[in-house]
């Protein structure tokens, strides 16, 4: 099959399959008794244009040094030769006898060989320019491999002058192919390495200069400056080889995370394959420096290695690697010991190198088995986040009775599992209510699953249980959000005072008592503070983030970076520390700290963003009120660090309550909106300064009355800034409506006797009474009699009736299921004055009749192609209505992400009607219809996403 991946193959194939669709309906069209037309002129107008690709190609041919563009590009263009003359001879055939079979035939085959053939060229050529970058890339990767043998300044000097170059060349053909690719992700993971790159080539120089200048100064603090140096190797090194692998990329799949097994696997495997060289290089030298990148290339080659076998799907590729990676651990210690003690040239340690050298080709060939397979198996594994998590399990629930191979109660008792680890860092009565629904969701899965292991998934008493799990799945997702809301307004509060705290430390004078305790005392505060919020980023992206993708990712990404980098900032506060007369380690420091603090406040930012803004400023809130009441009972006490202590933490709250209000207003081109929040925030943040001054006086004679109510009076007013801050975000984000309400139940199917006997019914609970708080949201609650306009009933749309003649879709039938799963998130809106949402319910039929078309459950290549026409067209209407949307929408954030998705969908509308030509031209033979799947499912994913982001305006 074709692929796309660059916009010169798309513009290239694209006028080729519309061409080719036409002679398939020509010859479908004869098939029914109809005449051929006389083909001659176009014929002959394709032969032209097939003689000036071929001598052009051979003429690349015979001026490339490429070898493998040598050997692949010929056949390519032998068969499109073969093509253009299976045409031409078909042409001559059908003058003669416009209703020849033969002629027919040859004419069909023509047509795929031009279209495959053209494709297979254009592939060929493309891959050679890949291999042009990829040799700039390591030609750079070879230059970082010598940075162990720089040992002064001059050969500083040198390192950098001849790395420059060469590093400036491929950040030049990176950027210039990233523009040049059409699948948006490959574009950005490109952008975002080749960023890294850019951003630790100063740390790089700095770390080598760091290392000189310590190891001529007398040699304290020289391991950590290797450390930190090895370490910027290793993470530019892995930066460039994931460029490598990106580069290579052909396809993508919209349902395709990073975190997925199969995309894990495949880059340890990349590491692994560009680690190689270093550690061939480290195994053959005897004398080589113990510890040095060689030594850590093997190692990390393992490490990798274990990430693949954790992720095999079979027990044998698993055991396999893990077996022979023990072996290679074991070996690998045994030389590093034989070469500590100046043996490296003894015949047991050159047996043992040669020994290792042979057993780490043989796992790298266990690792490229194990991704091979992995990827062959095709296994659905349960999504990366509670609420991917949820929905698989709703779709479970919603037909138990159906085999999903155990998916759903997979996923219903993964969120389970979330639920009790959330739980576990919670106290008082949150933890009990959070682990009581996890138990109650546990208890009513089990319930159900041995109902679907005893073949009564489609009793009643099944869907009575499936209908309350989904509520109780619901109802935790909501309450693990809630907690996670509460734990990022705790944690982060603060993000610099530990890092400060590290620094005073690292350059406190020299003859100050207790300088050494003091320094290690903050720098494991400062480790335990980086870890603590990176684990709860990590907690909000695996479930308080939604399912939004690149949020969740950028995420685990940039915690992961928090978790590298503050090893190394301890590290180079280690050597400052040591070295505190040495300028390069402190201008080497700062660089590090300002590494970690970008990260950190892209972290912060990054997680505000995936926390709701009125739940936070409504947590902030009620940790203010705590704060106060400790406050209050440190004046009770006469204890003024608790005083200090805790009016600081309502401080640093209220100034959260600013940052986030701040990010809301920046993120608006409402003015109406825009200044509301700014008289909010002007006045809350008038009001911390005499609340801090008051708190500093009452510190200093915590029995004074008169100051405590100075400070009373002065923290009353923050707390009414922080009130009214959240009255006016309340105002602009009102509480979401459910967006996927329960379905009515089938009346025909429910017993009340099967409810008691299953322990399910209960009597409704008396209504919550009036609440009387003055600071209950402004806006009163709507008339209970007043019917909300959304969702409307199913039965308004002809589009709804229509797709209930298409039948359920088997696990065997991922496009019907893409279109089912599209459907049932547009039905929630009805399509009368509503031009997206008719649009997006005629992509879903359409995909719907794509699936039996593409399966050969009736149709005609002809519908083949028409359908896929109509989808691109369709999404088409979609892209250009959401566009409009886009413009009136005052949300950047909201605004930008839509466009996003809108440049996504016409790139895969073309995919899909070049891919639907290719597989109507294969005449009776099935084949496989793999990227169709893929394209169609794309499809799904940006043509929900579109519709989901325009009806949240």
């Amino acid at each position: 099959m074709p692929v796309f991946h660059t916009k010169t193959i798309e513009s290239i194939l694209e006028p080729v399959a519309q061409q080719v669709s036409k002679l398939v309906i020509l010859h479908e069209e004869a098939e029914d008794g109809n005449a051929m037309p006389d083909l001659a002129r176009p014929v002959q107008a394709v032969k032209l244009a097939v003689d000036n690709l071929v001598r052009v190609g051979r003429e690349t041919i015979s001026g490339s040094e490429d070898q493998i563009l040598k050997q692949d590009m010929p056949p390519a263009l032998d068969r499109v030769e073969e093509a253009s003359s299976l045409l031409l001879g078909a042409s001559q055939m059908l003058r003669g006898d416009p209703f020849s079979v033969p002629a027919r035939k040859k004419l069909i085959e023509g047509s795929r060989g031009i279209l495959q053939g053209t494709s297979a060229l254009l592939l060929a050529f493309d891959e050679s320019e890949v291999r042009k970058i990829i040799r700039i890339c390591k030609n750079v990767l070879e230059y970082l491999a010598i940075t162990e043998v720089v040992e002064n300044m001059e050969d500083l000097v040198t390192f950098v002058k001849n790395l420059s170059p060469i590093l400036t060349k491929m950040t030049k053909e990176v950027d210039a192919r990233e523009k040049e690719l059409t699948h948006q992700v490959h574009r950005e993971m490109l952008a975002r390495s080749l960023e890294q790159v850019k951003t630790l080539t100063p740390v790089l120089i700095s770390g080598i200069k760091i290392f000189i200048t310590t190891k001529q100064q007398g040699g304290r603090g020289t391991p950590q400056a290797q450390e930190n140096r090895d370490f910027v190797v290793r993470k530019m090194s892995d930066e460039i080889h994931e460029i490598i692998r990106v580069l290579q990329l052909t396809t993508y799949d919209e349902d395709e995370w990073e975190a997925d097994d199969l995309t894990v696997m495949k880059k340890a495997q990349s590491g692994i394959e560009g680690k190689m060289k270093r550690a061939a290089d480290w195994l053959l030298d005897p004398h080589a420096v113990m510890g040095g990148v060689g030594e850590k290339s093997v190692r990390h080659i393992l490490d990798d290695a274990m990430k693949v076998a954790e992720r095999c799907v079979s027990p044998r590729d698993r055991e396999d690697i893990t077996r022979m990676v023990d072996n290679i651990t074991s070996m690998v210690d045994g030389l590093a010991e034989l070469r500590a003690n100046d043996q490296g040239n003894s015949p047991q340690a050159v047996a043992l190198a040669r020994g290792i050298q042979q057993q780490l080709g043989q796992l790298q060939d266990l690792v490229k088995r194990a991704v091979a397979n992995n990827e062959r198996s095709e296994v659905v594994k349960p999504a990366h986040t509670v609420t991917g998590k949820v929905e698989q399990a709703r779709r479970w629930l919603q037909n138990p009775g159906m085999d999903d191979g155990g998916l759903g109660e997979e996923a219903s008792r993964l969120v389970v599992a979330e639920g009790r680890r959330i739980a576990a860092s919670l106290h008082g009565p949150e933890r009990g209510e959070l682990l009581h629904l996890c138990d109650e969701t546990e208890h009513l899965t089990n319930q159900l699953a041995d109902l679907c292991r005893k073949g009564m998934g489609n009793s009643p008493q099944a869907k009575a249980i499936a209908r309350n799990l989904a509520d109780k799945l619901r109802e935790l997702e909501n309450k693990i959000q809630s907690a996670l809301v509460n734990q990022v307004a705790d944690d982060f509060i603060d993000i610099a005072s530990p890092l400060k705290q590290l620094s005073d430390a690292a350059v406190a004078p020299i003859n100050m008592p207790g300088r050494d305790q003091n320094f290690d005392d903050k720098s494991r505060k400062f480790e335990s503070h980086a870890q603590k919020l990176a684990n709860t980023a990590k907690l909000v992206a695996a479930a308080g983030a939604g399912n939004n993708k690149k949020t969740v990712q950028a995420i685990d990404t940039t915690a992961q970076q928090i978790n590298d980098l503050t090893p190394q900032v301890v590290r180079a506060a280690t050597v400052l520390f040591m070295n505190p007369q040495n300028q390069a380690s402190a201008e080497h420091f700062e660089l590090m700290k300002k590494q970690w603090t970008d990260n950190m406040e892209k972290l912060r930012g990054l997680v505000d963003e995936a926390t709701d803004t009125v739940a936070f400023i409504k947590a902030a809130e009620e940790g203010i009120r705590r704060d106060t009441e400790r406050t209050e009972d440190a004046i009770k006490h006469g204890d003024a660090p608790g005083i200090v202590t805790n009016t600081s933490n309502i401080a640093r709250r209220a100034n959260r309550v600013l940052q986030v209000a701040q990010q809301e207003a920046d993120n608006s081109e409402d003015p109406g909106f825009v200044d509301r929040v700014g008289a909010a925030t002007e006045n809350l943040r008038s009001s911390i300064a005499p609340m801090v001054q008051n708190a500093k006086i009452l510190a200093s004679n915590p029995r004074d009355p008169t100051a405590a109510n100075n400070w009373r009076k002065a923290n009353n007013r923050l707390i009414d800034g922080v009130k009214d801050v959240r009255h006016v975000v309340e105002q602009e984000f009102p509480p979401p409506q459910d967006a996927f309400p329960v379905p009515p139940p089938d009346m025909s199917q429910l017993n009340l006797v099967d409810h008691i006997s299953a322990g399910l019914f209960t009597p409704p609970p008396p209504p919550a009474p009036p609440s009387y708080q003055q600071d209950a949201p402004p806006r009163p609650p709507l008339p209970t009699s007043t019917v909300p306009p959304r969702p409307p009933p199913p039965e308004t749309d002809d589009e709804d009736e229509t797709m209930m003649h298409f039948p359920m879709p088997q696990a065997n039938q991922p496009i019907m299921m893409a279109a089912h799963a599209l459907h049932r998130e547009v039905k929630q809106w009805s399509s009368k004055d509503n031009e997206i949402i008719a649009a997006a319910k005629r992509m879903a039929l359409l995909m719907a009749k794509l699936s039996q078309l593409v399966r050969g459950e009736g149709g005609s290549k002809k519908d083949l192609i028409a359908t896929a026409k109509k989808i691109a067209e369709a999404s088409e209407e979609v892209t250009k209505l959401a566009k409009l949307l886009a413009r009136e929408c005052t949300d950047k954030r909201m605004r930008t992400n839509l466009l996003q998705v809108c440049e996504r969908i016409p790139t895969i509308g073309t995919q899909l009607k070049i891919l639907s030509t290719v597989k109507a031209t294969m005449l009776g033979a099935q084949g496989k219809s793999k990227v169709i799947v893929i394209a169609t499912n794309n499809y799904w994913c940006l043509g929900n996403t579109s519709v989901m982001s325009c009806c949240c305006f």
